[in-house]
């Protein structure tokens, strides 16, 4: 839900902070108070389009926080806000950021046109806000009922209400399964000429490389290396060996350490510096000896064998060949032989355009039932749903309303995976009108008014009504879904009809987090939360400002009485604004 709205240098506002109730809210003024800036507000924050006219004259920018809050239960949500706080989390998720119950909006202007974003403290874009805010605030105002418009919206509200998602949601699974087929049977049958030539290839790349698969080429290159030239090396071991230990009276190395251990050990008694010295030339003496006899057997050994050294030269010439051929270093073939093994697998694992008609077919099969059971349920409880449309619909100032779902059914090969028929919600508000397209027709104050009874019904749906009316202090609003807006849903009623959508938007308030902006004191009556909005002129600035104060009591009452009876309140007009008070403690 949304704890909180927080305004700094926005437009007439110097700096507010604004804590909504669970339930109804409502915001009040006079004409050019400043109440759409809340609105306003609360829509830059989920991504709207910012102006630099927002910004307060003389500020170089302006801030605006929005605070919405999640119950977490043993790091979840709750089931209080199932919905809303598991797409949330979702969402947060799939962007690797950290969600702990708790989203923090900020968004700020500059008079210089720029606009940055902010949430829980971490720069965001304004395509990720917009994603995001979607999920939180529901926006319905009388020249923006885009969602109502939509025809998919009409389908996915009528599967909500008559309880059809479970269903909907295995025809939308099985129709993308059997696209998903048919995209790759396409792409398999563009690329059959061209996948058999490339196993071709890849079948003769590998036969070519064989020989080298089998060896280790960097062993194979230090032996050929070291063969090639053994006899050279057999004559520098013989001469290491006549340096280190000859027969011969010229000095050697082991005679000269002899000498050294010798004069050492005469020397150890007297000095322990000597008997180190001894010691080291010792281990010295060993490590020479060791390597007369390694150098010794080298220096000895059999020439290489012909074959051997013809099969190494054979397999050089050949990483050589392969090297210039690939333009990749012959030690680098046998990875490379890797990524062609698995492509080679993959081409050759493929299924068979036969095999995947198979599949197609059985995949159309399975998604059509599910279309036709689908469009028969829906059809089924269309007549009873479009029933309780028109009985919500005709106190609202719509007496002669009429409504009804028309399915039309499309041509087998245009099934989408919404399902069979296109779904149009038809509408006349007028006696002897025909009932045509909602989006056709309807103005922009019966869109408002349809747009209310099909939240209402959505909402009222979903949970069982509460025995008693809620009340301030006592409210059993669900936020499993995203907060509603109403911008002057009550725009061309008066009277009892007025009273008649005050009493649904508290209902639908007892349901869902709900603001709304109103003119009649009917529907501001029945509010849970009663926000006033007002011109002030600031004498030390010497500017405009709106000041926003949440209502209560006698000032409530003044209010009331100012939106029934004009500018001059009178104890009549206060009296009755009393009465519509009474009448919601009921």
């Amino acid at each position: 839900m949304l704890s909180s709205l927080t305004l700094q240098n926005f437009a007439l506002i110097n700096h507010h902070e604004l804590s909504f109730y669970d339930g109804f809210n409502v915001i009040t003024g006079e004409t050019g108070a400043g109440k759409s800036l809340l609105l306003d507000a609360l829509s830059l924050c989920i991504g709207g389009r910012a102006d630099t006219s927002m910004v307060r004259h003389g500020k170089d920018n302006a801030d605006i926080y929005a605070q919405f809050e999640f119950a977490i239960e043993d790091g979840a949500a709750s089931t209080h806000n199932t919905n809303t706080a598991t797409a949330v989390r979702q969402w947060f998720e799939n962007h690797e950021r950290e969600f702990e119950g708790e989203v923090l909006i900020r968004r700020q202007l500059s008079s210089n046109g720029r606009s940055k974003a902010w949430l829980n403290g971490a720069p965001v874009s304004l395509t990720e806000l917009k994603e995001l805010g979607a999920m939180l605030v529901n926006i319905h105002s009388q020249h923006a009922q885009q969602a109502l418009l939509k025809p998919s919206f009409v389908v996915e509200w009528l599967d909500s209400i008559a309880g059809l998602q479970p269903l909907a949601h295995r025809t939308e699974q099985a129709y993308k399964a059997y696209q998903k087929l048919k995209r790759q049977a396409e792409e398999i049958a563009a690329k059959e000429a061209h996948r058999n030539d490339r196993i071709e290839l890849l079948n003769s790349q590998l036969a070519d490389i064989s020989p080298l698969l089998a060896v280790d080429y960097e062993q194979i290159e230090a032996e050929h290396d070291e063969l090639s030239n053994l006899e050279a090396l057999m004559l520098e071991a013989s001469h290491a060996v006549q340096l280190l230990d000859n027969d011969s009276d010229d000095p050697d190395t082991m005679d000269l350490l002899g000498k050294a251990i010798r004069l050492c050990e005469n020397q150890s008694d007297v000095s322990p510096t000597f008997s180190q010295a001894s010691e080291s030339l010792y281990l010295a003496q060993q490590h020479v000896s060791e390597a007369v006899g390694l150098l010794a057997d080298y220096a000895e050994q059999q020439l290489p064998d012909p074959e051997r050294l013809e099969e190494l030269n054979t397999l050089i010439s050949l990483g050589h060949r392969l090297s210039r051929k690939h333009g990749l270093p012959a030690i680098n073939l046998v990875e490379e032989a890797q990524v062609w093994q698995e492509e080679l697998d993959n081409l050759v694992n493929q299924p068979t355009s036969e095999v995947l008609e198979a599949q197609i077919n059985s995949a159309w099969e399975d998604f059509t039932a599910l279309a036709v059971e689908l469009g028969e349920a829906r059809q089924q409880i269309a007549p009873s749903i479009s029933e309780k449309l028109v009985a919500q619909l005709q106190p609202l100032a719509l007496p002669n309303a009429r409504c009804e779902f028309v399915f039309t059914e499309r041509a087998a090969k245009n099934y989408n995976a919404q399902g069979q028929h296109d779904i149009e919600l038809m509408f006349s508000a007028n006696v002897g009108m025909p009932m045509q397209p909602l989006y056709k027709i309807a103005s922009g104050g019966e869109l408002s008014r349809m747009a209310l009874v099909m939240q209402v019904l959505l909402a009222t749906h979903s949970q069982e009504p509460s025995q008693t009316e809620a009340t301030d202090t006592n409210i059993t609003t669900d936020v499993s879904e995203p907060m509603l807006v109403f911008d002057e849903v009550d725009v061309g009623i008066s009277g009892g009809t007025a009273q008649v959508v005050g009493e649904l938007l508290r209902q639908l308030g007892s349901h869902r987090q709900l603001l709304a902006i109103t003119h009649q004191a009917q529907v501001a009556a029945q509010a849970h939360q009663h926000i006033l909005v007002q011109k002030h002129h600031d004498t030390d600035e010497g500017q405009t400002t709106s000041q926003i104060n949440v209502i209560e009591n006698e000032a409530q009452v003044d209010e009331l009485a100012r939106m029934s009876g004009g500018v001059n309140i009178t104890e009549v007009t206060r009296e009755h604004a009393r009465s519509l008070l009474a009448d919601v403690s009921k």
